[in-house]
C-alpha cells in the first residue's frame, strides 16, 4: 500500500473539514483484494458541529461508507488513514469492523487509544488492528494548531 499517498488523501478531506468549521481530521478506509488491488471504499470527516451528533468523527463516518459499500461490517481486509490518532470511541469502531491496519499521522495525547493516553491493543481484545503512527504528523498538528488557534482569535 502506498500509505503517503493516503495519508495526502485523509490531509485533504481534513482540510476540508476545517473549512466547513469542523476539528480538521479526515480519514479513509483502503480495501485490498487477494490480487493486491487497492481501492478506497469510505471516506470520512468530522462533522460533529454540523451534524450535531457526537458520533460523527472522521473514522465513524469512513467505516460506516466502508461497510456500505462492501455490503458488510467485517473490513478484515481494510487499512484505515486518519490524521489524528483515534479515540477510543474509533478505536472500538475499528476492532469491532476487525479492520486489519490503522495509519495514523498526529498523535493525540489527551484522547489517543493506540498508544498515546493508552492503547487499545493491549486490552486483550478479540482483535489488535496493526498500527502505524507518526505519517506526516507535521502536516497534521500543523492543521489542528491553526484551526484551533483561528478559533481562539474569534
Amino acid at each position: 500500500m502506498n500509505d503517503e499517498y493516503y495519508m495526502r488523501r485523509a490531509l485533504a478531506l481534513a482540510e476540508k473539514a476545517g473549512a466547513a468549521g469542523e476539528v480538521p481530521i479526515g480519514a479513509l478506509v483502503v480495501w485490498q483484494d487477494e490480487s493486491g488491488y487497492e481501492r478506497i471504499v469510505g471516506e470520512g470527516f468530522n462533522r460533529r458541529e454540523s451534524g450535531k451528533n457526537a458520533l460523527y468523527h472522521a473514522e465513524i463516518l469512513a467505516i460506516d461508507a466502508a461497510c456500505g459499500a462492501l455490503g458488510g461490517w467485517r473490513l478484515h481486509k481494510g487499512v484505515l488513514y486518519v490524521t489524528v490518532e483515534p479515540c477510543i470511541m474509533c478505536a472500538g469502531a475499528i476492532v469491532n469492523a476487525r479492520i486489519r491496519r490503522v495509519v495514523y499521522g498526529a498523535a493525540d495525547p489527551r484522547f489517543g487509544a493506540f498508544g498515546s493516553l493508552f492503547d487499545a491493543n493491549r486490552l486483550g481484545l478479540n482483535h489488535r488492528p496493526e498500527v502505524t503512527g507518526g505519517l506526516f504528523s507535521a502536516e497534521a498538528e500543523a492543521l489542528m494548531a491553526d484551526f484551533f488557534r483561528r478559533l481562539r482569535d474569534k
